[in-house]
């Protein structure tokens, strides 16, 4: 039972549940909105709202977990991650369905960053791009299958079913981790529990940390809103949507296998070039808004481009953890999830000012600002990578 194969295919269930919970919202949206009598930019909110929890539970628990042993914490977080997803599907107005979201965004943040620490636990040096990706991979594998079943699901019998298969799903796969990981993996020791924010000293993790903010905060100016962007304003149905969805996960999925190759050699200069498309494709949904075929074929690019940096950025943070701040190994591998979901909280904030003000067609200009900066920071880290 307890092979590498089958532990690897855990780890990638477990990411694939996170990704199901976090990303449904987006197929979802209008019919919670229809549903609760609220504005589609209120129901965006919790989009916001969970990536802003996400990001700042993470970094706390991942420092209160201090030498317990990682088994027994992954169990704890995964039974509230359950709760919290019983929750949602049984929300009788929005209030609970937001407070439902902040207790599911609370331990979403340490449940992946420790899939991470034990995929490279499990895993030997040479292997450990390929692990990471693939454990990636399942947020991907949850857009390509999870999110356009969940919408059409939602379309067919309520949006509450959803959490109900999320939560179940998710209690069969913590019986299989049980079984199957390992459960003698813990944290170095610390003298000082300040000593783990030393790793944060370190300017090439600071400048690091700003690669999955401006990246993601780039895409999801668009992505939140792209259900009711394909329906309100290109006229598409709700079954064209899922189908566009499937085929946008699948691009997305392609995406973290070529971050797995990118991040083997030189990731972050490797990664460069396909950000300065992704610089052009968002420009291009605001140029191009009126012709929605080309707007598709250029949202399915985005998919790739979004998780492509995932893999590297991972083994960046991981990198320098073990060489310089052993101490704080669970924090750094915290790090892509959290500045990941502070990129989601902005982009999808920054989406919703710019459909309440001036309208869906600025939502690619937006975005594409915070990717020119990524275009400087990704720079300045090859600038020092290269001293």
């Amino acid at each position: 039972m307890k092979s590498f194969k089958i532990q690897t295919l855990i780890l990638i269930a477990i990411a694939f549940m996170l990704g199901m919970s976090e990303f449904i919202i987006v197929g979802i949206l209008g019919d919670i909105a229809d549903n609760f009598h609220v504005e589609i930019s209120t129901a965006g909110l919790l989009t916001t709202i969970f990536a802003g929890v996400y990001a700042v539970s993470t970094p706390i628990l991942s420092l209160m977990v201090g030498e317990r042993r990682l088994d027994k914490v992954m169990v704890l977080i995964l039974s509230i991650f359950i709760f919290g997803n019983i929750l949602s599907a049984v929300s009788p107005n929005f209030f609970v369905l937001t407070i439902s979201r902040v207790i599911t965004a609370l331990v979403s943040g340490i449940t992946i960053s420790i899939a991470i620490t034990f995929a490279t636990y499990i895993t030997p040096p040479n292997k450990r791009a390929w692990i990471v990706s693939w454990v990636f991979s399942g947020f991907s594998i949850a857009s390509v299958f999870g999110v356009p079943t969940g919408t059409w699901l939602s379309n067919q019998v309520g949006w509450h079913i959803t959490f109900w298969i999320i939560a179940a799903l998710s209690f069969l796969i913590l019986i299989a981790f049980v079984i199957a990981l390992p459960h003698d993996l813990r944290q170095k020791k610390v003298d000082h529990f300040t000593d783990q924010f030393k790793i944060f000293k370190d300017k090439l993790i600071l400048l690091g940390i700003f690669v999955p903010v401006l990246m993601t905060g780039g895409g999801y100016v668009v992505y939140t809103y792209v259900t009711p962007m394909l329906t309100n304003s290109f006229g598409y149905s709700i079954d064209f949507v899922t189908v566009f969805l499937i085929i946008y996960g699948i691009a997305s999925l392609i995406g973290n296998q070529v971050a797995g190759r990118l991040a083997s050699r030189d990731g972050m200069k490797r990664i460069f070039k396909f950000y300065i498309l992704q610089e052009i494709v968002l420009l291009s949904i605001s140029i191009f808004f009126k012709v929605s075929t080309i707007d598709l074929v250029l949202i399915i690019i985005l998919g790739f481009t979004l998780t492509l940096a995932g893999a590297t950025t991972q083994l960046f943070y991981m990198h320098i953890a073990e060489v310089k701040y052993p101490h704080s190994l669970v924090l750094a591998s915290s790090f892509n999830p959290i500045f990941t979901n502070v990129g989601i909280a902005v982009g999808s904030a920054t989406g919703g000012i710019i459909v309440n003000s001036i309208g869906m067609p600025f939502l690619g200009f937006g975005g594409a600002i915070y990717t020119a900066i990524l275009l400087v920071d990704l720079w300045l880290i090859n600038h020092k990578f290269s001293n």
